[in-house]
Order: C-alpha cells, then sequence, then structure tokens
C-alpha cells in the first residue's frame, strides 16, 4: 500500500513538473513573447488615449478660466501674439 502510495506521489509531481516545464517554455517561445507584447501594446495605447483625454479637459478648463471661446475666438494676429508672449498677464482687448 506504501508503495502504491509513493508512486501515485511521483506520478503527480512529475505531471506536475511536465506542466510547469511546457508552460514555461510557451511563456518563452516566440508566440508568446508575441502574446505579451500585444498586451503590453493594448496598455501603452490605453494610457495615450487617458493622457489626450485629460489634455483635453485641461485645455477645456483653462479656456474658461481666461474666459476664451474656442468656437467664437479668431486666431490672433503676429502682433497679438507677440504682444501675448511678451505680456502674458495683461488684459485681453476684445475684437
Amino acid at each position: 500500500m506504501r508503495r502504491l502510495f509513493w508512486v501515485a506521489v511521483g506520478a503527480a509531481a512529475g505531471i506536475y513538473a511536465v506542466r510547469k516545464v511546457q508552460k514555461t517554455m510557451h511563456a518563452y517561445s516566440p508566440s508568446g513573447l508575441a502574446e505579451r507584447a500585444g498586451g503590453f501594446g493594448e496598455s501603452i495605447t490605453a494610457f495615450a488615449e487617458e493622457v489626450r483625454a485629460g489634455m483635453a479637459d485641461r485645455e477645456a478648463e483653462l479656456r474658461e478660466a481666461l474666459g476664451m471661446d474656442a468656437a467664437h475666438d479668431a486666431p490672433l494676429s503676429p502682433a497679438e501674439a507677440a504682444d501675448l508672449i511678451d505680456h502674458p498677464a495683461s488684459a485681453r482687448r476684445p475684437r
């Protein structure tokens, strides 16, 4: 009876070891590396989308704080742009 127990334990350990080795080999095979890299690319894409959304939200907040309306503001002339760069805190003249 003890021999049968140890044979079963040895068989279970052998099966476990083979499965573990196969899983590790697949992880480092070209297809396994491609699967992991695909997930990395998706996470980079998701991060970039979150950054873009945050940038758009922040730009909207800044436009609101500065009293700018994106739909009605005409582009600045070169002279107005230079004046804004030289004196960023000065009041904007209505157009």
